[in-house]
C-alpha cells in the first residue's frame, strides 16, 4: 500500500512537537552532555530514537521507567535484550550488590562462577563454559578458537546476521554476489571479503558452496534471524546447515543472545539444535555486561590442545586475542547465577510468551482491519511487524521491506503515548514482569498510528 509521504511527513510534524512540549526536563539535560558528548549521548547509535533530543531515563522497574519529565512508559525494548527480565529484579540486584559490597573484580574465580556455567549447560546442553562481558567478545573469541584449531581463515555469516561489533560479521552480499562491507561499516580493518564468506539465510545450496572451498573454520549463524526483523528458518534448515558443516570439519557457532526469547535455552534446546558452541549474553546478568560461550567437550579439548601441544603450561593464554581483565569478573558472576536460577528461569517463560502472542494478536487486528499490506511475526516471547505483506524469507528481503522515514513516525507516535520499542526496528520484547494492560496500550496506540496513516 502506498504511504502518502506528505501526509507522513505532516503527522511526524505534530508528534515532534508534542514530544516538545511534554519533555523539557530532557531537552535541559541533553544541552548540558552536548557539552561534553558527540550528540549528547554516551554511544553515537543512541542518537537514533525518534525525536529531537533523546528521552533522559529517571528510574525503572519491571516492565516499566519513568523519565526525567515524570512520564511514566511501557518498555517493550528492554535494552534491546539487555533488560528482558525487567528492570532491577530483586533477586540479580541482591546478589550484584552483596557480591560488589565484598570486591567486585580479583582475576580470579568466585563459587559463583561454578554455579554459573553449572546452569548454562543445563539449559544448553554444552558442557564447557567460558565468560565474557558481552555476547560480541563471546563471538569473537570462539571464532579465534575454531581458527587456531581448524587452521584455517575464513568464517560464515549470514546475510544481514547481526553478531554485535564482530568484524567478520559485517560483510554483505551486493547486487553481483560479491561479499562487501555493510553500510554503515565503519573503519574495517581489511576488506571483509578477506575473512568472511556471506550466504543467504535459508539457502542450503549457498552454505554447501561456501564450505566446499575448503577454508572455512567456523559458520557463525543466529538460529532465527532478529535484528533486521525476524526471519524463522525454513523447516529443515538447521538440521542441513549442521550435517554440511560438520562434514566439511568445520565448526557451527550459535549465537542465542537474542533468541534466548524462545525458551530457557533459546532455539538451541527448543529445537535440539546441535552446534559446537553457543555464544549468550545481554539479559544473562540481570543487566549488567556479561556474555558466555559454551563449547562440546570436544572442541574445547582440541582448543586446549592447541594452547598447550607440548603440555608445557598455557605460557602466552594471557596474550592470545581471548579475554580481558574484567571478563568473568566476580560481580557478572553473582549476576548471573541469581538471575538464570530466580528470575529468568523455565516457569516464567509461559506468561512472556503469552504477552507477545497477545502482542501479535493486537497489531495483525489493526493491519487486518484496516487493510494494511504488513505481516507481524512472533518468536517467543519476541514479536516485530514489517512493512510487507508477507514474511521475509532471509535478510535480503527484511532489509528491502525496511522504510526508516515511516519507521521513526510509528515510533516517535508509541513514544508519546509513553511505549517504547526498539529503535532500530518494529520489535517489541516481553519480561517476567509485562502485564496484558501494558499490551493493550500498545495495542491501541498501534491501531491509533496506523488508521492516522490509512484510516
Amino acid at each position: 500500500m502506498y504511504v502518502d509521504r506528505t501526509r507522513l511527513s505532516t503527522l511526524h510534524a505534530t508528534e515532534l512537537e508534542r514530544f516538545r512540549a511534554a519533555r523539557p526536563g530532557s531537552a535541559t539535560l541533553w544541552e548540558v552532555a552536548r557539552e561534553v558528548m558527540p550528540e549528547g549521548v554516551p554511544m553515537l547509535w543512541m542518537a537514533k530514537w525518534p525525536g529531537p533530543w533523546p528521552v533522559f531515563v529517571d528510574a525503572a522497574k519491571g516492565a516499566h521507567f519513568t523519565c526525567v519529565d515524570g512520564i511514566d512508559h511501557v518498555d517493550l525494548c528492554l535494552g534491546d535484550t539487555g533488560a528482558m527480565v525487567g528492570h532491577a529484579p530483586e533477586a540479580s540486584v541482591r546478589a550484584i550488590s552483596e557480591r560488589l559490597a565484598r570486591g567486585a573484580t580479583f582475576m580470579l574465580p568466585t563459587e559463583d562462577a561454578a554455579a554459573a556455567a553449572e546452569l548454562l549447560a543445563g539449559r544448553f546442553g554444552l558442557e564447557r563454559w567460558q565468560f565474557t562481558l558481552s555476547a560480541t567478545d563471546a563471538n569473537r573469541h570462539v571464532l579465534r578458537y575454531a581458527r587456531m584449531v581448524t587452521g584455517r581463515p575464513k568464517v560464515v555469516v549470514i546475510d544481514f546476521s547481526y553478531h554485535g561489533t564482530v568484524d567478520e560479521a559485517y560483510a554483505t552480499l551486493d547486487p553481483e554476489g560479491r561479499v562487501v562491507a555493510r553500510r554503515g561499516n565503519m573503519g574495517p580493518p581489511v576488506d571483509p571479503a578477506v575473512t568472511t564468506l556471506v550466504v543467504p539465510f535459508n539457502d542450503i545450496p549457498a552454505m554447501e558452496a561456501a564450505l566446499a572451498t575448503g577454508d572455512v573454520a567456523a559458520v557463525l549463524i543466529e538460529p532465527a534471524m532478529t535484528n533486521i526483523g525476524i526471519v524463522l528458518p525454513d523447516d529443515g534448515w538447521h538440521e542441513a546447515v549442521a550435517k554440511a558443516v560438520h562434514a566439511a570439519g568445520a565448526y557451527l557457532v550459535i549465537d542465542e543472545t537474542h533468541t534466548l526469547c524462545a525458551g530457557p535455552g533459546g532455539m538451541t534446546a527448543r529445537d535440539g539444535l546441535r552446534p559446537d558452541a553457543v555464544v549468550v549474553g545481554k539479559t544473562i546478568a540481570g543487566g549488567i555486561p556479561a556474555g558466555a560461550w559454551g563449547m562440546t567437550t570436544a572442541f574445547a579439548d582440541r582448543v586446549r590442545a592447541a594452547l598447550d601441544p607440548d603440555g608445557e603450561g598455557l605460557e602466552d593464554i594471557d596474550v592470545g586475542g581471548v579475554g580481558g581483565t574484567l571478563a568473568g569478573n566476580a560481580v557478572s558472576m553473582a549476576g548471573i547465577r541469581a538471575t538464570l536460577a530466580e528470575v529468568l528461569t523455565p516457569e516464567v517463560y509461559p506468561g512472556m510468551i503469552a504477552r507477545a502472542t497477545e502482542w501479535t494478536a493486537g497489531v495483525q487486528a489493526a493491519i487486518d482491519e484496516l487493510q494494511v499490506p504488513w505481516q507481524v511475526t512472533q518468536l517467543g516471547c519476541r514479536a516485530e511487524y514489517s512493512f510487507r505483506p508477507t514474511p521475509p524469507h532471509d535478510g535480503r528481503e527484511a532489509a528491502d521491506a525496511d522504510d526508516f522515514e515511516l519507521q521513526q513516525y510509528l515510533h516517535l507516535h508509541a513514544l508519546n503515548r509513553g511505549i517504547l520499542i526498539t529503535p532500530f526496528h518494529n520489535m517489541a520484547l516481553m519480561s517476567p514482569a509485562t502485564t496484558s494492560e501494558d499490551v493493550a496500550r500498545h495495542t491501541e496506540a498501534f491501531r491509533e498510528a496506523v488508521a492516522s496513516l490509512f484510516g
